[in-house]
């Protein structure tokens, strides 16, 4: 009678092979070179695909000047508010954004501003044209500190008489499109959403900076 060894078998084959197999590693890495990230970690934007990706520090240093053209670029962390810009009703329905909260921003390859608004859907982006908007920024030079693809104006019309106007980095308005999502209830969005405004703009406004002081980016 021939008796294998247990060390030859099937079963001792599959054992090594588990055991020298990789654990999957817990929390976020790094997209570019897979480090792990904490929590508050830095973005870079791929500007041909638009998509976020989360970066680690070094990484995100390679891609942090925004005059290079490279296929990535760092999102900054950079809040400001417009205090005395005026985006009334009337100058509202000339950029003919259907709702009264709406993120804008440069689109460099496109060379041309696009306008993003929430919605139970997501983030959705106006096709409508946008002319008006150089003309507000002529009104508004200081509107010249908005940097392409990586930086937003983030405007709520009925966030006081004037509404409130706040450059803030691109991956705060997807967070906040993503937040509304899942809460987003009929056409104006419900209750629950509109708290959910009201407490982001709150800590927008307490990270802000007047736009005066930013001086040249």
């Amino acid at each position: 009678m021939i008796i294998r060894s247990c060390a030859s078998s099937p079963a001792a084959s599959l054992l090594r092979i588990a055991r020298r197999r990789p654990q999957p590693v817990a929390g976020e890495r790094c997209e570019m070179c897979a480090e792990p990230v904490g929590p508050e970690h830095s973005h870079v934007v791929n500007l041909d695909s638009r998509a976020l990706m989360c970066a680690c520090r070094p990484c995100y240093l390679l891609f942090s000047d925004q005059r290079a053209h490279l296929h990535y670029r760092a999102v900054p962390d950079r809040y400001l508010h417009f205090g005395g810009l005026t985006l009334d009703e009337r100058t509202w329905d000339e950029l003919q954004i259907p709702v009264g909260l709406a993120f804008l921003f440069r689109n460099s390859l496109q060379e041309r501003t696009i306008a993003f608004y929430p919605g139970p859907a997501g983030a959705t982006e106006s096709e409508l044209p946008l002319d008006a908007w150089d003309t507000i920024v002529e009104a508004n030079p200081e509107l010249a500190v908005l940097l392409p693809d990586v930086e937003a104006l983030l405007v709520r019309l009925s966030d006081g008489p004037e509404g409130s106007c706040h450059l803030v980095p691109i991956d705060t308005c997807y967070e906040l499109v993503g937040r509304l999502r899942t809460l987003w209830r009929g056409f104006d969005g419900g209750r629950e959403a509109h708290q959910a405004i009201d407490v982001f703009f709150a800590q927008v406004r307490e990270r802000s900076r007047p736009a005066a002081m930013a001086g040249p980016s």
